[in-house]
């Protein structure tokens, strides 16, 4: 055995290695126009195809497909613009309106005890999605997270996506 060793310093950051992220890194999966937004699209369809819980004026509110918990929500313009910055006055008055609604929504029906709330701008910023802005309200509970994830890559989520979006819409006008 020789003394060979790679170079890099050591230092106390873990690494969990995931490649399959590198087609949204180099922008092969972005979504570019509205001919392929899901964002766009969803509006089109019925409530239960496309898990949307609530409709707005000028933005509605979906399920997350992949979900981070069950509740993951998404609050979405109807308009396809890709920033914060790009709304106008009314879309983030009513964006805003949403998403304290969908808190308030998700306390009661799931008994949510913290929140997860932010929008991933550009691609560079982490956006699965850039060309469409979406805000995540994601629900917490206290032990939400374990193993699983890191360790099996697997997320447990507890409930189908049917039976949330139908808990969360039957509850929208009722909670206050």
């Amino acid at each position: 055995m020789d003394d060979f060793e790679l170079p890099g310093v050591p230092d106390a950051f873990q690494r969990l290695w995931t490649p399959h992220r590198l087609a949204y890194v180099k922008n092969g999966e972005q979504v570019t126009g509205t001919h392929d937004c899901p964002f766009c699209e969803a509006p089109s369809r019925s409530n239960e195809q496309s898990l949307i819980v609530y409709r707005g004026e000028l933005a509605y509110v979906v399920l997350n497909l992949f979900p981070y918990n069950p509740g993951h929500l998404l609050v979405c313009p109807y308009r396809h613009v890709p920033d914060y910055t790009d709304l106008t006055v009314a879309e983030t008055a009513e964006f805003a309106a949403l998403t304290q609604q969908a808190m308030r929504v998700l306390r009661a029906v799931a008994n949510s005890s913290g929140f997860n709330l932010g929008m991933n701008q550009g691609v560079t910023g982490g956006a699965g999605i850039a060309a469409h802005l979406h805000q995540h309200i994601v629900p917490r509970w206290g032990g939400d997270g374990n193993f699983l994830p890191i360790i099996a890559g697997t997320k447990a989520i507890t409930q189908t996506l049917g039976d949330v979006r139908e808990q969360v819409a039957n509850a929208w006008n009722t909670v206050e």
